[in-house]
């Protein structure tokens, strides 16, 4: 019996696999995970996090996996086929049970193929009846009718009714007629007309108008109406040479046909369904035609206006306009879009780009997240318009320059839109990509003089709300600064708006703070006493960035010296320096916490995974783990004790307490410093019912990176949240400065910076997310952090900003002309010199066997650069058996990712004092140990360098690894052990 139970099981294993890409697509996750009583309460939660953050599928996806993992409980497959069917997916459950017939399964595919290429039609919908009319019929279940009304009242009766055509797909066969009835009962008529191809339905009802002719259908179907002519003459003739139409063949046969003559399949049509809703005119207000007028003439310009007064608008407008021209003039345009961040690669297309030329011209987006940066240059040809971040048109770029295939040249676009263009200076990938744009327009004007054929050059539109001032004293440097901007990009005018009178004023106040703060005080004594212990003096104020720096360099210089006494303290300090900054940004039991997080992981270090290994421990280590917990009673003490919350956090609660109080519904933004903080603020917020009473409705977005010891936030995530805020969901964002610059945020009336400014861009950007009528701005102090001090400077940058733009606008075109000129020049020469350099520096390549590896704790030797070997021109990874001696490997969770066709999931850590050097990676199935330069002091020809962060800061060429040479070694030696 028991071995007949475990067949079935494997046997119920199989199928749900099999079916596993149909399954996925048909479940209604929420009301199934209802219905699940053998799931974990963390495995449901973790499912609904994917489904909140990625959608229905990723986490139909993740639910699977959790069904399918074993042990299973007795009678799983029944309660899981019974919660698809009492969990609104009634289809998934058919699937599993053996029916619907196989063509009716067929015949069920093109059905939803047919409502997602009609889409754009069928959004066009009186969504809440029909939404009424699908639930009375059974189409659609309670929490479907409730999740398409809550998008109606959200985001509106398009998006509501994408949610509905979403969820009215999944249903068992049989939904597509009772959708028919439907739309027949709310009088849709044109659109029964489309979805059924048959001309009577307007007879029928007595409608009158045009109808829509096979051909017509054919072509909307394609979505080719406003392709060329060619495309449209092409589509005809193969229509008519098939013979076929729907009344003559019925709509199942004639989706078919269709389908094979443009070679759709059915995952193909789905990824065609729309992503935004169709605009088709662009009205621009005056200043906007006035600042995009000299671009519409084929000029080089900037266009600098505030955030929100729509300057990509403006780039939408002229980039028709310039696809126009040259379509008028028989010379296909190609406009690329730079953006410097992923986010805004998938706003600039759904948001702006694609509702307003996909109707003319094929719009395409591409990041390091999208799968079409591999072919690139196929995309780049196939479309008229590509958005996409700064460093793949860049490697394409460098691709063709190489002379190797699939890249992209200059000469191919004929429009470059740079957003955020003031990060066109020196190091910056946008100014890479203008390097070679001067460096051919300078070429070309000698080609010109020897009257041979120039290479042509696209227009540049550079877009930004700020550029700057470059840390400029004087109004003349400010000139400078941005005139080497414009030179940069090649703009012949800045344009800016001169309708002064329309910008609105915010109320700004800064408010200071007091400096009482005995769980500080606390952490300083501490410091102190590892002063001491080290023997070091610092000449800066404890708790801040000066300190941080201070501690940063004795680290290092220890390290190099091999005085493990003073390196350990510098790292103990550095920490207790940050949980000091926190202390005086958020509550002391966050800053507790993380430093109790750190001493877990300094004791963690200590300790071997089988408890065998002898891991060393020196007297300072012991002295630093007894001085924390010694001390540790007595910051729980004080962490506990509202009275002694630090002045900052009083502050900040108050000015949010009183924003929410005054205004009938205020939406605002807190900008920090940190993600930690970020986040923490956030949940002192929504742990706070001071602040529920007044229906403060907080979250947080942080950055995408992975420089921070905090996990990142997803594109998704930030999408997420921006969503809920722009519905009214979240009514109050603590940000990192991801958020100030590009991102779609509604207008705002009020924002605080928090203990955080950097420079007048910064700040000017920060302002202007404060665009709603009465906005007000406010800058809290944190101790020993300079704000207050650092938005006076601002203030007067910002000021001189202004006059160095007026300056410039003032200047007669030869003065400016001439000053371009210099500057273009003079780039172009320090380019030249830094490419002999580079050339210089590559000869000059330390050999692997004059580089020696010490550990960065202990100083124990490790391993000689002739042991290292590179995977992928990225991965350094030490195969020798000598090295595998040397180290302990330990589980780290944080590094689970996956890359590509390999994975790190665990850490290496030296066997006799616990430092980390790195990760293991799992690559073709097999593991390798895989270094980090940052944990190690490297020794070149007797030269020590402690402060290398990268391995590209090292002037040694590693050997490239040789997968099928260890892998044969590998195998060979798996042999012997079975012999």
């Amino acid at each position: 019996m028991c071995s007949t139970t475990r067949f079935l099981g494997e046997l119920h294993q199989e199928l749900i696999k099999t079916f596993r890409h149909r399954l996925k697509e048909k479940i209604s996750v929420g009301p199934v995970l209802n219905h699940l009583y053998f799931i974990s309460h963390e495995d449901k939660e973790r499912i609904l996090q994917k489904l909140k953050t990625e959608g229905d599928a990723s986490a139909a996806n993740q639910l699977i996996d959790v069904v399918l993992k074993k042990p299973h409980p007795e009678g799983w497959f029944r309660a899981f086929v019974d919660a698809l069917i009492h969990g609104d997916s009634k289809y998934a459950a058919m699937v599993l049970e053996g029916s619907p017939k196989p063509e009716e399964e067929e015949e069920n595919d093109y059905c939803v193929a047919l409502v997602r290429l009609l889409a754009p039609s069928l959004v066009q919908m009186k969504t809440a009846d029909v939404c009424c009319e699908c639930f009375s019929l059974g189409l659609l279940g309670q929490d479907d009718n409730d999740k398409v009304l809550a998008e109606i009242d959200t985001q509106g009766p398009g998006r509501g009714a994408g949610e509905l055509l979403r969820r009215i797909v999944r249903r068992p066969p049989g939904w597509f007629s009772t959708f028919l009835q439907v739309l027949k009962k709310t009088e849709h008529y044109p659109l029964l007309r489309e979805l059924t191809g048959d001309p009577h339905w307007c007879e029928q009802q007595g409608e009158t108008g045009a109808l829509i002719d096979h051909e017509t259908i054919f072509l909307h179907t394609f979505g080719i109406f406003n392709s060329s002519k060619q495309s449209v003459s092409i589509a005809i003739h193969i229509f008519y040479n098939v013979r076929y139409t729907v009344c003559e063949c019925g709509l199942l046969t004639w989706m078919q046909l269709l389908f094979r003559l443009a070679d759709l399949s059915y995952s193909e049509a789905a990824a065609e369904a729309p992503r935004s809703p169709e605009k088709t005119e662009i009205v621009l207000r005056d200043y906007q035609m006035e600042v995009a007028r000299p671009a519409l003439e084929g000029k080089n310009i900037i266009i600098c206006l505030p955030t929100g007064s729509g300057k990509t608008r403006a780039a939408v407008y002229i980039t028709k306009k310039h696809l126009d021209s040259r379509r008028e003039a028989g010379s296909p345009g190609k406009v690329v879009v730079l953006v410097n961040k992923i986010p805004l690669v998938e706003q600039h297309y759904s948001t702006e780009f694609l509702p307003y030329l996909k109707q003319t011209y094929r719009v395409e987006r591409v990041s390091g997240d999208s799968q079409l940066k591999i072919s690139f240059a196929k995309t780049v040809q196939k479309n008229d318009i590509i958005i996409c971040t700064a460093q793949i048109l860049e490697n394409y770029l460098e691709r063709a320059e190489n002379g190797e295939d699939e890249g992209v040249k200059m000469s191919d676009l004929t429009l470059i839109i740079i957003d955020e263009c003031h990060h066109t200076q020196k190091g910056g990938v946008y100014n890479h990509i203008m390097m070679r744009y001067l460096m051919q327009k300078h070429k070309n004007l000698r080609l010109k003089k020897e009257q041979k054929k120039t290479v042509p050059l696209p227009q540049i539109l550079g877009l930004t709300a700020s550029p700057g001032v470059g840390g400029a004293n004087t109004v003349a440097k400010a000139v400078e600064h941005i005139m080497r901007i414009c030179a940069n990009l090649d703009a012949s005018e800045i344009m800016t708006r001169s309708q002064e009178e329309d910008r609105k004023q915010q109320r700004k106040t800064i408010l200071t703070v007091e400096n009482k703060d005995p769980f500080g005080d606390v952490i300083k004594t501490i410091m102190n006493a590892i002063h001491n212990e080290a023997k070091l003096s610092p000449i800066c104020d404890l708790g801040s960035q000066n300190y941080e720096q201070w501690a940063v360099q004795k680290e290092r210089q220890a390290a190099k010296e091999e005085d493990k006494t003073v390196r350990v303290c510098a790292e103990f300090l550095r920490r207790y320096n940050e949980g000091l900054i926190l202390s005086n940004t958020i509550r002391m039991s966050d800053a507790l916490s993380y430093l109790n997080k750190f001493h877990e992981e300094q004791i963690k270090k200590k300790t071997s995974v089988d408890g065998e290994q002898n891991i060393q421990i020196t007297d300072t280590e012991r002295f630093l783990f007894k001085l924390f917990k010694d001390k540790k009673e007595e910051l729980e003490t004080f962490s506990k004790n509202p009275k002694y919350e630090n002045d900052s956090l009083s502050k900040l609660r108050e000015q949010i307490l009183r924003e929410f109080s005054s205004r009938g519904q205020a939406r605002g933004i807190i900008f920090t410093k940190t993600r930690h903080s970020a986040i923490t603020l956030s949940q002192w917020i929504q742990e706070n019912p001071k602040f529920a009473d007044v229906e403060v409705k907080p979250s947080h977005v942080i950055g995408g990176g992975d420089q921070s010891d905090t996990k990142p936030m997803t594109a998704a995530e930030q999408k997420d949240v921006l969503k809920k805020f722009r519905a009214g969901e979240v009514n109050l964002l603590v940000a990192t400065t991801v958020a100030e610059e590009g991102l779609d945020i509604p207008a705002c009336n009020f924002v605080i910076r928090y203990g955080l400014s950097t420079n007048e861009i910064a700040m000017i950007q920060a302002k202007g997310r404060g665009r709603a009528d009465d906005s007000s701005y406010t800058v809290v102090d944190v101790k020993n952090s300079g704000v207050a001090e650092r938005e006076c400077v601002n203030e007067y940058r910002e000021e001189m900003m202004g006059k160095a733009i007026n300056k410039i606008k003032g200047q007669s075109r030869e003065a400016y002309q001439k000053q371009m000129m210099e500057f273009q020049l003079q780039a172009i020469m320090e380019e030249r010199m830094r490419q002999v350099k580079r050339k210089q520096k590559a000869i000059k390549d330390e050999k692997p066997s004059h580089v020696k590896f010490s550990c960065r704790n202990c100083a124990k030797p490790v391993c000689s650069g002739e042991d290292i070997q590179i995977i992928e021109n990225m991965h350094r990874v030490n195969v020798t058996t000598q090295f595998k001696e040397l180290f302990i490997q330990r589980e780290n969770a944080t590094l689970q990712e996956r890359l590509l066709d390999y994975e790190t999931n665990a850490v290496i850590a030296c066997k006799d004092c616990g430092q980390p050097w790195g990760s293991v990676m799992v690559y073709r199935g097999m593991d390798f140990p895989c270094l980090h330069v940052k944990n190690f002091v490297v020794n070149i020809n007797g030269k020590k360098i402690s402060n290398c962060t990268k391995w590209s800061d090292l002037p040694i060429r590693f050997t490239a690894f040789d997968y099928i040479e260890h892998a044969s070694m590998m195998a060979q030696g798996s042999d012997e052990e079975m012999g």
